[in-house]
């Protein structure tokens, strides 16, 4: 399972944080407008993604980079 960060390419300042085991389906479909919560800032970009063998652990993971000290975290490295 994969962990991505995406970034608009029409809206710079946006960016979202998710997980799927298909990157390159989910990406596609981000860039269809496919997603509510990604659609008004299309088209993305792929900037960051982490591959997990374990998909507790990337699920663990991504929910630490959308919380408090992993938002900050992933400001730091990957922003």
């Amino acid at each position: 399972m994969y962990v991505y960060q995406i970034r608009s390419i029409a809206s710079p300042d946006e960016r979202y944080i998710d997980s799927r085991h298909n990157l390159k389906k989910r990406l596609a479909e981000h860039n269809a407008r496919c997603s509510p919560h990604t659609s008004k800032h299309a088209p993305w970009r792929l900037e960051v993604a982490l591959h997990f063998a374990d998909p507790a652990k990337a699920a663990a993971f991504e929910r630490y980079l959308k919380h408090g000290s992993g938002h900050a975290f992933a400001h730091r490295h990957f922003w």
